[in-house]
């Protein structure tokens, strides 16, 4: 499981090295079921069913947006909203200086 993902909200109560063994277990172990190994594990099954969807996107086996994808995407729309703010600023800009060139 990737460890580069920075997450927001509260901190998870499982380090992320848990949460790849967890899912090792149930990916790359003798074909025990998510059930088993959150069972065994003491985490919660839907919680256990989330990591190893996660994993399975990250290993290209599922499709969705990987980690890098996803921060990928944050930085273009920070980058667009700056893009039409400075976009309205010069319309703006460019509309005042016709307004007082072309007042006689």
């Amino acid at each position: 499981m990737s460890t580069k993902k920075k997450r927001r909200g509260r901190p998870s109560k499982y380090p992320p090295e848990f949460r790849g063994d967890a899912v090792a277990m149930v990916l790359d172990g003798d074909q025990e079921s998510i059930a088993d190994v959150a069972r065994s594990l003491g985490v919660n099954e839907g919680t256990l069913g989330n990591w190893v969807r996660l994993e399975r996107i990250e290993r290209g086996e599922r499709d969705g947006m990987t980690v890098d994808e996803r921060g990928e995407l944050v930085e273009l729309r920070s980058e667009v909203a700056k893009l039409r703010m400075e976009r309205d600023l010069l319309k703006r800009s460019l509309a005042f200086w016709v307004k007082e060139t072309s007042t006689p």
